[in-house]
């Protein structure tokens, strides 16, 4: 058997103690960086972080597959506090506008809002943790809207005149 590399890497939920046993899409950007094995890696900001490490969870396998390039483009992306604010609160707006949208419909849906708003904060954690949960129910709609929340995430903290690299473009790391 070929030993696990990134090329060969299975992401899967949750925390996984070395890469033989897979990995998260934060694992296997720490792989990448050249970090420790773990899932948060220093060189990716925490808010980006935060939010891919409870969206990894959610994923059925087909679904995680998407994740792949996000573990190489997350890399470099840990900046300024203004920019990690500014992610934080993209994020925060983000998870608002989809728990009002959640909670328009049912007396369960609104009571899962008012924990939800007990629990949102501007820490990079507890904020990539509120707008996971405000996500739902997983759909292919869902899954492209929290796709480009990352996409949007990344661009933040991207130089200027620095487009971000779209998907498809940049190759697939699943087929490596």
């Amino acid at each position: 058997m070929p030993p696990i590399s990134h090329q060969t890497i299975k992401l899967s939920r949750g925390r996984h103690s070395s890469p033989e046993h897979g990995a998260c899409v934060m694992e296997l950007a720490s792989m990448l960086a050249g970090e420790g094995f773990t899932d948060h890696p220093r060189s990716v900001s925490r808010p980006i972080a935060s939010f891919l490490r409870g969206y990894n969870d959610l994923l059925d396998d087909r679904r995680r597959a998407d994740l792949y390039r996000y573990a190489a483009q997350t890399v470099g992306t840990a900046s300024l506090p203004a920019v990690e604010d500014a992610r934080i609160e993209r994020l925060l707006s983000w998870g608002d506008e989809h728990w009002q949208r959640r909670s328009s419909g049912s007396l369960v849906e609104r009571l899962r809002l008012r924990r939800a708003i007990k629990e949102r904060s501007s820490d990079p954690e507890p904020a990539g943790t509120y707008a996971v949960h405000a996500i739902g129910k997983i759909t292919d709609q869902s899954h492209a809207g929290a796709l480009a929340l990352v996409d949007e995430l990344i661009a933040l903290g991207a130089p200027a005149g620095v487009e971000p690299v779209q998907p498809g473009v940049a190759g697939d790391l699943a087929a490596t």
